[in-house]
């Protein structure tokens, strides 16, 4: 196991861990190929922030890469809405255009 993983599993364990380090963390496993694992972590996240907008492209990103585009598809859905709800112009061009990728 990696010391960054490890880290930062000991940090969203212990609560102490904000949107951010949730992410990180399932970007580390998303890095690692780890897919089923950094899913569950960004749906961990979904669940505890739902309006942290960077999530939604790197999960449907993480699932996409998997041939998981239907689950990857509602990730990008929902993360459109998000993103139109909160003004991220550029997070919403990036979901708008992984959309047209999916089909």
């Amino acid at each position: 196991m990696s010391k960054r993983l490890e880290m930062l599993e000991k940090l969203v364990a212990s609560g102490a861990a904000d949107s951010f380090g949730v992410y990180a963390l399932a970007m580390e496993l998303r890095k690692l190929g780890e897919v089923d694992r950094a899913v569950a972590t960004f749906e961990s996240l979904r669940q505890r922030d739902a309006r942290y907008v960077p999530m939604y492209l790197m999960a449907a990103q993480t699932l996409a890469d998997a041939s998981r585009p239907a689950e990857a598809r509602s990730w990008v859905e929902q993360g459109i809405a998000e993103a139109r709800a909160q003004g991220e112009a550029k997070a919403l061009g990036e979901l708008e255009a992984l959309l047209a990728v999916l089909g």
